[in-house]
């Protein structure tokens, strides 16, 4: 059976697992109670600042942390995940297994560390990922660098209409952009009206649910 993309290029955290709600922003709440707590976000400014203008400037420029202060929560954070496991959406699963019964690729480009991303993968019985990008990677190769998709479509003699990239967050839109590789908003993390919004008005598809997504490239 014909593959519509030979690679599908998946962010991680709320797009494949159910991370942010669960792991990433209690970690953040209860890093900032004691060690900043003249910071407050609520669960859906994290999620505005993380789409735009990104994980760094929303610790820098919005919580107003320091180079030092970042590389601390960095630490805590990295120390947080080791114990917290984030459960994949339901079906995605079957999207993964479908993609490599049909001879196709599966890379991860995330701002999670690849060991994470892994484990992950491991304790949710997914398959395995071909390829990992992850926050280990120098800041100028990360998204939304289109680094990481150059080495993907190098290292595999791919042409960008080969790949599909698939995230919630617009540095993944703006890495698949400067790529030239088609892009698909995943919008079953949240109900946010402006994150949706931007989406559908500048993503090449936009999906709401899993079901859709799998429809899409399977159906």
């Amino acid at each position: 059976m014909q593959l519509k993309y030979k690679c599908l290029v998946l962010d991680h955290d709320d797009t494949v697992v159910n991370s942010t709600a669960t792991v990433h922003y209690p970690c953040f709440v209860e890093y900032m109670e004691k060690y900043q707590p003249q910071v407050h976000l609520t669960l859906e400014e994290y999620f505005r600042y993380n789409f735009d203008p990104g994980v760094v400037p929303m610790f820098t420029e919005i919580c107003g942390l320091t180079v030092e202060e970042m590389k601390h929560e960095e630490r805590y954070w990295k120390e947080y995940v080791r114990h917290h496991v984030p459960k994949a959406y339901p079906g995605f699963r079957e999207i993964l297994l479908e993609q490599k019964s049909r001879g196709g690729l599966i890379a991860v480009v995330s701002h999670s560390y690849s060991e994470n991303i892994l484990r992950d993968y491991r304790e949710n019985d997914l398959p395995a990922p071909d390829l990992v990008y992850g926050w280990e990677y120098p800041p100028e190769q990360r998204k939304p660098s289109p680094w990481a998709l150059e080495q993907i479509m190098a290292s595999r003699g791919l042409a960008p209409e080969e790949l599909l990239v698939v995230d919630d967050l617009k540095p993944g839109y703006d890495m698949a952009l400067a790529a030239g590789v088609p892009f698909a908003g995943a919008g079953w993390a949240n109900d946010i009206p402006e994150i949706e919004r931007f989406m559908r008005k500048n993503c090449d598809r936009y999906f709401k649910t899993v079901a859709e997504l799998k429809d899409f490239l399977f159906g």
